[in-house]
């Protein structure tokens, strides 16, 4: 087999391990010997075996860190913003699954914004972006955000020059203004090199179940790698401020750049664990005049498995 095929074969079959890993995830990690049902089958070498064993073993520990974090923003009633911007295929959606995986969704959402309507395109640039703000006792992580003028619609043309610029002018003030608010602002950029787009992009192209996340877009930000690095390079320059940071997350291994981004995030935030009340099951109540009135055949799901 040609070299670039025997890498290309491996890295598919590890994004296939990867998604069936996710879907695991929650069932093994409330069971006792969970971790041990990921390495029943066989793996490239003892050194990848144990390094899947330690993702695992810190992701949950870490996830369990995220939910003593929630119920700390409940009850102080902070307001969190989590922005996550990068390359296509840099890793920003698994990062996202992996945070909200454990949470609840009343208190952490995620705003993933399509492209503007035309109504949209004639509003104030930020206004849409506003609507989905937290309230107190709320974190919002958006998978791409207002950052979208400085990347793409720089790049592709859809803005223009004195769009571009008012946008720069306009950011710092913004994001200053919504930390006045009490709203802490967190901005991630998820770092990949050139080589490990392509591989991730030719994986999702021999990946049915992968296929849908390449878009025309996405393979024309590849032939314009350059110009999307030049405008990531100005963004982190210009809206680079003390009052919201750039925290740069190096991506081409993505399970360490998930357990190092959710670690960093934990470290953002003075969160203390919350004693919860002791809950006692209240006893069910038993009507002596109420018959259970069975349900009709013709409601019921077939039982097919």
């Amino acid at each position: 087999m040609h070299p670039g095929n025997d890498t290309l074969a491996r890295r598919i079959h590890r994004e296939l391990q990867d998604h069936n890993d996710e879907e695991l995830e929650l069932e093994l990690a409330e069971d006792e010997h969970g971790l041990d049902k990921l390495f029943e089958g066989d793996l490239d070498s003892l050194e990848e075996k144990e390094a899947r064993r330690l993702y695992f073993s810190e992701l949950f520990r870490l996830q369990g860190e995220l939910v003593k974090l929630q119920s700390w923003v409940v009850k102080t009633g902070h307001k969190v913003v989590i922005l996550f911007e990068g390359r296509d295929a840099a890793g920003k959606g698994g990062v996202i699954k992996r945070i909200t995986q454990r949470l609840n969704p009343r208190v952490c959402r995620v705003a993933a914004l399509p492209a503007p309507n035309d109504r949209e395109q004639t509003q104030w640039y930020f206004q849409r972006y506003v609507s989905h703000l937290p309230a107190a006792g709320e974190i919002v992580l958006f998978d791409r955000s207002w950052y979208n003028r400085a990347g793409v619609e720089k790049v592709m043309g859809f803005c223009n020059d004195d769009q571009y610029e008012e946008f720069f002018r306009t950011v710092p003030e913004f994001e200053r203004m919504l930390a006045r608010s009490g709203i802490q602002l967190i901005k991630y950029w998820f770092s990949i090199s050139d080589q490990e787009q392509h591989l991730r992009f030719l994986s999702r192209i021999h990946d049915p179940l992968k296929q849908w996340k390449l878009s025309p877009m996405d393979l024309e930000s590849r032939r314009r790698w350059e110009d999307y690095t030049k405008a990531k390079e100005i963004m982190l320059n210009r809206t680079h401020i003390a009052e919201a940071p750039w925290w740069v997350v190096q991506a081409d291994d993505k399970k360490k750049a998930r357990l190092n981004c959710i670690h960093h995030l934990l470290g953002q935030m003075p969160y203390e664990e919350v004693e919860h009340p002791v809950i006692e099951l209240p006893q069910r109540q038993r009507r002596e005049d109420y018959t259970r009135v069975p349900t009709p055949n013709e409601l019921i799901v077939p039982p097919v498995y």
